[in-house]
């Protein structure tokens, strides 16, 4: 089974097919980070009036004195750190690593200036736990506040300050990035289908020479003989051709046309042979196949060359197609004869064949198994697709 493509989470789906590019313009890109400000700085406040119970214009100055300090750490790192560092795609993640301690000493300084200004202007905590903080930490010198001892005595609490905006913006970029990825991917699978589809195209207008040829020879050989089947033989190529030149060109078609086509195309290609040859099409469907659709022309470049490199050896001639259709399940085998001394790369390579396997993997992906051997004394080909 092809497992070249892998199936994501619905809510990764949704993340890729949501344009970020679009969305986030200058003004919307301002606009989200007040609102990602606003946010914290509201749980920070709540945090502090309703937890600690400080009163409110303290829980206010505290709450303004902390967001300054992770915007600072935050704008730093991610618009002027983070840039300069992945120019170095050797010591990118080592910088970054390195950063970490060195956020923690930005936040720091930022809050020791902040708290040494407001203390120079006669602010202070008056009440609550957290009384006198300002003037504590403000009286402080950079040697006490910057010590290893101080450093790791409040890493945790500084991480913890600057982390949730942090992690918004990491969040945020992976998304932005896996949206762009899938997008690419999507329109690289459909620069593939687009050349795939011009690739059927040239299979189809090989089909014309060829085959009709052959076919309006044989239909001359019935009309000469008044052969009763002349004016079905006619038919039969009209729809064909019908088929191959509007019907096929959608990526989907009713399998009930596909059928038609197969159909039509092994009787015009039957009739070369006399009718003692082994050459058999069984095809075999579910009651209400009236909404199934396929892919077109995914078997016709396997029973085109079955027709032309089989029925050749001296021994027992035989070409037989069996297609079924089961629980929305389409399987299509085809098994022919071939000369001892013939050449495997001629049955089992070429554009035609080729083109197939990447149509099946680009439609398909996970719901199709094809099979294709070169035996002792045949050649052989199954192919199923789940259709549903």
């Amino acid at each position: 089974m092809d497992t070249s493509n892998q199936k994501i989470s619905p809510f990764l789906e949704k993340i890729s097919q949501f344009n970020f590019d679009k969305f986030y313009t200058p003004g919307n890109r301002v606009i989200c980070h007040i609102c990602m400000w606003a946010f914290f700085s509201m749980l920070l406040f709540f945090n502090y009036f309703l937890e600690l119970k400080i009163p409110f214009k303290s829980s206010l100055l505290l709450t303004g004195r902390g967001t300054i300090n992770n915007m600072a750490v935050f704008y730093l790192f991610f618009y002027v750190v983070v840039p300069r560092i992945f120019k170095s795609k050797v010591w990118g993640i080592v910088f970054i690593l390195l950063c970490i301690p060195a956020s923690i000493y930005v936040w720091m300084i930022i809050n020791h200036l902040q708290l040494s200004a407001l203390y120079k202007l006669g602010i202070d905590i008056q009440e609550g736990p957290l009384k006198g903080v300002i003037s504590r930490n403000a009286t402080q010198t950079y040697g006490e506040i910057l010590s290893y001892k101080a450093v790791f005595g409040n890493a945790t609490l500084v991480i913890y300050s600057f982390s949730p905006p942090f992690f918004v913006k990491i969040l945020f970029d992976i998304s932005r990035l896996f949206s762009r990825t899938i997008h690419l991917q999507k329109q690289t699978s459909d620069l593939q289908l687009q050349n795939l589809n011009i690739e059927k195209d040239f299979l189809k207008a090989q089909l014309n020479p060829h085959f009709l040829f052959n076919t309006l020879n044989n239909l001359y050989g019935l009309v000469v003989k008044k052969d009763p089947s002349a004016p079905d033989a006619i038919i039969n190529i009209s729809d064909l051709m019908a088929y191959t030149l509007y019907e096929s060109n959608t990526e989907k078609v009713l399998v009930q046309k596909e059928l038609d086509f197969i159909q039509n195309y092994f009787y015009l290609e039957r009739m070369r042979y006399t009718l003692d040859k082994d050459i058999t099409l069984d095809i075999s469907v579910e009651d209400n196949i009236d909404h199934i659709q396929i892919a077109p022309l995914l078997c016709f470049t396997f029973i085109e060359n079955a027709f032309k490199y089989g029925l050749k050896s001296t021994g027992n001639n035989f070409l037989k197609i069996s297609i079924n259709i089961v629980n929305n399940i389409f399987y299509f085998a085809i098994e022919n004869d071939k000369e001892n001394n013939a050449v495997k790369k001629t049955s089992l390579g070429g554009i035609g064949v080729k083109n197939v396997e990447k149509r099946l993997n680009l439609i398909y992906p996970n719901n199709h198994e094809i099979v294709i051997e070169d035996r002792e004394f045949s050649f052989f080909v199954s192919l199923s697709i789940n259709l549903a």
